[in-house]
């Protein structure tokens, strides 16, 4: 199992901000949800397309490509035009850092 990687400060991203961060060779996009951190891939699995272009809201992340949504925790689509999940990936908060496991 891949041990975990500091990736940012706790302090760092804001509610509603991201940032993206390469872990294990992954491009993958550290996200602040209403003060929680998730991680999750940083291309939609619709479209090769950045989901560092759109947006968190309600939990969710947002292609601004064609509109869709993931779940930040569970990485499904909550609507239209994709239909294939993301990948999540474990989060921690320790030491004042935030760390990530790919």
């Amino acid at each position: 199992m891949a041990d975990f990687v500091a990736v940012a400060r706790e302090d760092e991203l804001k509610p509603a901000q991201m940032k993206r961060v390469v872990v294990a060779g992954k491009r993958l996009l550290l996200c602040n949800s209403a003060g929680t951190h998730y991680c999750v891939d940083e291309m939609c699995s619709h479209e090769d397309y950045s989901l560092y272009l759109g947006c968190i809201k309600d939990g969710k992340i947002k292609c601004s490509l064609h509109g869709s949504y993931f779940d930040l925790t569970t990485g499904q689509p909550t609507c239209e035009p994709a239909d294939s999940p993301i990948r999540t990936y474990p989060v921690k908060v320790e030491a004042g850092q935030v760390w990530v496991q790919a």
